[in-house]
């Protein structure tokens, strides 16, 4: 199973996946029922999750009924045990929507919510990172999760969030990171899909980022909270909703 998913991962294109796995979710979620792990967004237990990964693949890493990854299970949890979002009236920005939190967040009625992508099929608003079309000052909230690892000039793009998050306003900016490598790593010479996939750990990142990536915000402006967010859990949450262990939540305020 790991490797018909890893193949079908490399050779598909994200939006075509996008569209066909409204159809796959039902029927998987239906044969993987069980006891065994459970995700926190929509509280259904399975007796296994689906494997992930471009490169090397992980077990029990996507939930069969809402499609999170290890990072939308703990983003949910943080959101929902740490934060206002689910009460206080906010606008927010959303950057790549996941399917997983897209319909959820629509429904709430405290939320002026908006989703923008450059290619994303279910976003509202097509535009790029690097020149957004919004007022300055215009969110409380932006959520922008496994995008900036995407995007070649990365500190236009952190500039340009710092720009449209109004003063006092917070955001969640989550990025694959190598915590044991203390400089971020890029290296536009590779162009071989499969390498790239294995250096970057997928073939359409453009870097991996180090311990450095918070310093890097606080430098464009914005104020850095990095939370271990699973060290607040037991060993056996960690296990139920299959989290990755150590994950670091990074949290920015805008002064």
């Amino acid at each position: 199973m790991k490797k018909l998913f890893k193949f079908i991962l490399n050779i598909v294109p994200r939006p075509l996946l996008i569209r066909l796995s409204y159809w796959v979710r039902p029927v998987l979620a239906l044969i993987l029922k069980g006891k065994t792990y459970t995700d926190p967004i929509d509280g259904k237990s399975f007796k296994m999750f689906l494997p992930y990964g471009y490169g090397t693949q992980r077990s029990n890493a996507l939930s069969p009924s809402t499609l999170s990854l290890e990072r939308h299970r703990l983003l949910w949890l943080y959101l929902k045990n740490e934060t206002d979002f689910f009460t206080k009236n906010l606008k927010v920005l959303h950057f790549a929507p996941e399917q997983a939190f897209l319909k959820r967040f629509k429904q709430l009625k405290n939320l002026n919510y908006t989703t923008t992508d450059l290619l994303s099929p279910i976003a509202d608003v097509k535009a790029d990172i690097c020149n957004l079309p919004f007022e300055d000052n215009a969110f409380d909230v932006i959520l922008c999760n496994h995008v900036l690892e995407h995007i070649p000039d990365d500190t236009k793009a952190m500039q340009e969030l710092l720009r449209v998050m109004k003063p006092g306003g917070w955001g969640i900016f989550q990025i694959p990171q190598d915590l044991n490598r203390g400089v971020t790593f890029e290296d536009n010479s590779i162009t071989d899909k499969k390498e790239r996939a294995k250096i970057f750990g997928q073939y359409d990142h453009v870097r991996v980022y180090g311990r450095d990536y918070f310093d890097k915000l606080r430098d464009i402006g914005f104020k850095v909270e990095p939370v271990d967010y699973t060290s607040r859990f037991s060993n056996q949450d960690i296990e139920t909703y299959c989290l990755a262990k150590g994950e670091i939540i990074p949290v920015v305020y805008k002064n």
